[in-house]
């Protein structure tokens, strides 16, 4: 605030002073209205962003897709948004709708999504639209290199696309989504903590 306004709002605040003239009272009025109009702004963008939930939904038979699943969980954690690990059995589709940003996992079987994962947006087709807007991501994991792990990624993309939601990719790194080739390791994991970040800072800016 620039200092002849702040001259004002300590004049403004000064009751002995505002209080000495019905337009001075008036004036006192208006400045405290708006600090705590201000305040109550600021207070509920700061409740909105801290309150923001993300669900990370995954599929895993080996617990590689698993591990990926809950450093993308700490990480979003990390960046000031609300987190809910969960594997794909424990996840009703109608559950989809109580969150903000949808993040989902799946290892690569045939060059694509994990019939688990397949059978959760299938189910989601019963509100369809409903999730136009949110926020979504994907990462997945495969044996080999070129082993389907990015037709994987966009095949969970393209349904999250379907139903209207926000997908946003990295020109760094894993462009679709993190991967992890064989085991994780130190580069799918930076990879996840990433896309973890970019999605929270991306919500946050949706979301005001």
């Amino acid at each position: 605030m620039r200092p002849w306004l702040n001259w004002i709002e300590h004049l403004a605040t000064d009751q002995k002073v505002a209080g000495s003239s019905p337009a001075g009272r008036m004036f006192f009025y208006i400045i405290r209205t708006y600090q705590l109009c201000s305040f109550h702004s600021i207070a509920d963008v700061l409740i909105r962003r801290t309150s923001m939930k993300v669900l990370i939904a995954y599929y895993s038979q080996t617990g590689t897709t698993k591990k990926m699943a809950e450093i993308i969980a700490d990480e979003v954690k990390n960046s000031g948004c609300s987190a809910e690990l969960k594997s794909v059995s424990e996840v009703k589709a109608e559950e989809l709708l109580g969150y903000d940003g949808i993040i989902v996992g799946s290892p690569t079987y045939y060059g694509t999504l994990a019939a688990q994962i397949k059978e959760l947006f299938d189910k989601s087709v019963a509100f369809h639209g409903q999730l136009d807007g949110k926020l979504g991501a994907a990462f997945s994991s495969a044996a080999n290199i070129g082993g389907g792990n990015e037709t994987t990624i966009l095949s969970i993309l393209e349904a999250m696309l379907i139903h209207g939601m926000i997908i946003q990719g990295d020109f760094k790194g894993d462009h679709y989504g993190p991967v992890a080739i064989g085991k994780d390791d130190k580069r799918s994991e930076d990879n996840c903590r990433r896309s973890a970040q970019r999605f929270c800072k991306l919500l946050k800016k949706v979301s005001d």
